[in-house]
């Protein structure tokens, strides 16, 4: 994409600077006045169920010369502000799409859209499915059945119904049901997730009706059988009150008397983080949570957005209703919606700088989300050292980092999700997994490959988490491109007598595509910009891209799985920057048949060279039994279920790293005091 500097003489519209920042998330007025104008094209008393309102970003070509100004103390442009807006007719399946457009006062479009497009659930929704569910006479007749312990309660989690091309163009809700045992009733947080249940009703999402009763199987085959009698098998609990707990550990305090060593400068609805040469501004929306925008390193242009586009997790389970488990947290959710109030304490340690957030209700009401992201910095060990042995001294610095992370709880599990910048230019984006399994019931005595028992009468299913970092890049200026090194063997030869030479070679990615890691050859992606070249090796700036090993998709590629997590069966896809193109999986998740994300936005082939280049990078889990061990790669990413995940996991962390490749003179961290 072609940009000018922009400079006090260029004739320009100028930004009050009062405005609020083109890339900003709304604020609480924004959303009422933007709700007020669609509500207006309607007839009176026309109740419209509002999925999303959200800033619809400014182009880039038009936000590149904004934050270029801003950041030269230039002049601003001024640029519209405009509102992305999801909503349904209530209880039709009239599901529409509009931009209002809040600095004209105008409606740009608002369409309803066609079949298979589905929004994602909200938490007054979920609400009314569960009761849906419950209330139903058919259902109810069902539990009668079971003859459940007197004085116990039923949980039900809603799930999102997935997509298998049977009878599924309704927008569905598949229910599982859970008991919450007679000695624990009255305990909220109780663990039903120990007590499955075997019924699983299928709810409109139009009618809030009960369209059918699934049984599901609980041997080793598709059987299904008469619902029988519950059998109690005792409670599983993780909260702490259920437990004996340690009382040997001893207080372990992180305090910064003099306060933390970074600044937020508030700006509205946003804030612009400073910190060890390091600057961004941080915004939050109700699909993606975080995302970071003009991210720079002693005013050197890094990143134009950073961001986690998407998530999927499919089941492994081939029997109905679990065939269709296939959940997208982001696009069915939101991670924004689902984010944590963060506590200090426990969720984040040391001097805290929370950010809070405004996003949007059901019925187009502000909805406050306080202390969503919380920064602070940690220290992270060594940063480097070296001892001369011939004197004994011994020079070493200490790591630190600045971290922004958010937790969100998406029904049975939890992400911590993090960006992590060092002193010594490089970032990192974190996933922590933890939570809780999501259970299904199995009959005594049985043993399946497809899930583990965790519980007397309880299997977790293997799954995948499988997730996609949107990279912006900006390295030195908005054109760049995608190469990859090979570490390869010489042959061998007069100059390489004895075998043992082995040289560097890089080759240009030309096409958007997707493409993946070889660690025979330790095969390494970079975002260039030739035309910045290092002052001393005379090399082109860069950053590479540290991702590490996981299984792709399971699912074969005929599957809804497989075509609708568009990201999950390459490590890297890169594509050529267009409006709009922001989520991995398609901007629609919710019961998608695939075909509108970045595995069709790669199969363009567009020329990636030397131009507006956005990469999308790869990473996951696999919780999967020791059945299937031996067809996993032995990896830290690889997880092997074990008991020990129940009744709570402990955190799966992984880790994507974008670090500096000729990009400076020498290490950026030569500088860190050893205090």
């Amino acid at each position: 994409m072609a940009t000018e500097a922009v400079s006090d003489s260029m004739p320009m519209r100028l930004a009050k600077q009062t405005d609020a920042h083109p890339l900003a998330p709304l604020s609480a007025e924004e959303i009422r006045a933007a709700v007020s104008i669609i509500k207006a094209q309607w007839p009176a008393k026309t109740d419209l169920h509002f999925k999303l309102v959200t800033l619809e970003e400014p182009a880039k070509a038009e936000a590149v010369p904004y934050v270029e100004a801003e950041f030269h103390g230039y002049n601003l442009p001024s640029i519209d502000r405009k509102v992305f807006i999801n909503y349904y007719i209530r209880s039709t399946n009239k599901f529409h799409e509009a931009v209002v457009n809040l600095t004209k006062h105008s409606v740009e479009y608002n369409v309803r859209l066609g079949p298979n497009m589905h929004a994602p659930g909200d938490g007054d929704e979920i609400i009314a499915i569960e009761r849906a569910a419950l209330e139903d006479e058919g259902v109810q007749a069902e539990i009668a059945k079971m003859k459940l312990p007197e004085g116990s309660k039923i949980v039900i989690d809603p799930w999102i119904y997935g997509s298998d091309g049977v009878n599924d163009d309704e927008r569905l809700w598949q229910t599982f049901f859970y008991l919450r045992a007679a000695e624990n009733a009255d305990e909220p947080d109780s663990n039903h997730y120990a007590h499955p249940l075997t019924i699983s009703p299928v709810v409109s999402g139009e009618t809030r009706k009960v369209i059918r009763i699934d049984h599901m199987p609980t041997g080793k085959d598709n059987t299904i059988k008469e619902t029988q009698p519950y059998q109690y098998k005792g409670a599983n609990e993780y909260i702490p009150e259920a437990q004996q707990l340690r009382t040997d550990v001893k207080p372990l305090h992180v305090s910064q008397p003099e306060g933390a060593s970074f600044t937020v400068t508030e700006q509205g609805t946003s804030q612009v983080i400073e910190w060890q040469k390091w600057s961004f501004r941080v915004g939050f929306n109700h699909r993606e949570g975080m995302v970071l925008y003009d991210v720079r390193y002693e005013g050197r242009n890094l990143f134009y957005r950073l961001s986690l586009s998407d998530m999927n997790i499919p089941y492994a389970d081939p029997r109905h209703p679990f065939h269709k488990k296939s959940a997208f947290d982001l696009g069915d959710a939101g991670a924004g919606v689902m984010a944590n109030d963060l506590k200090l304490g426990c969720d984040c340690l040391g001097s805290i700088h929370y950010l809070s957030s405004v996003l949007a209700d059901d019925k187009g009401e502000p909805m406050n989300m306080p202390n969503v992201v919380c920064v602070h910095e940690q220290d992270a060990g060594i940063g480097w050292k070296h001892t001369n042995y011939r004197t004994g001294r011994a020079a070493v610095v200490r790591n630190r980092e600045l971290v922004l992370q958010s937790i969100i709880t998406v029904s049975n599990y939890e992400y911590i999700l993090a960006f992590m910048f060092n002193q010594a230019g490089e970032i990192d984006y974190e996933v922590r997994a933890t939570g809780i399994l999501s259970t299904q019931p199995i009959d005594e005595s049985i043993e399946v490959p497809w899930g583990t028992v965790v519980h007397p009468g309880v299997l977790a299913t293997h799954h995948q988490h499988i997730f996609s970092l949107r990279v912006d890049p900006a390295i030195d200026g908005y054109h760049n491109r995608l190469v990859y090194d090979e570490a390869l063997p010489m042959p061998r030869s007069d100059f390489n007598p004895h075998g043992t030479g082995y040289y560097a070679q890089e080759t240009v990615v030309e096409t958007s595509g997707g493409y993946d890691l070889d660690f025979d050859t330790n095969r390494t992606f970079k975002i260039q910009n030739v035309d910045v070249r290092n002052p001393i090796n005379g090399k082109p700036v860069a950053y590479k891209i540290h991702a590490p090993p996981f299984q792709k998709i399971i699912s074969d590629t005929e599957s809804f799985n497989h075509k609708r997590a568009e990201f999950s069966d390459r490590n890297i896809y890169a594509v050529k920057y267009r409006e709009n193109e922001l989520y991995a999986g398609g901007k629609y998740t919710n019961q998608s048949r695939g075909g509108t994300g970045v595995r069709s936005w790669a199969n363009r082939k567009d020329n990636i060279v030397d131009e507006d280049l956005v990469v999308f990078v790869q990473f996951g889990i696999n919780h999967v039994s020791t059945l299937a061990s031996a067809v996993i790669p032995v990896a830290d990413q690889v997880q092997i279920p074990r008991i020990e995940d129940f009744p709570v996991m402990p955190c799966e962390i992984i880790k994507v790293a974008l670090k500096p490749v000729n990009f400076f003179e020498r290490n950026p961290a030569i500088d860190v005091s050893d205090d």
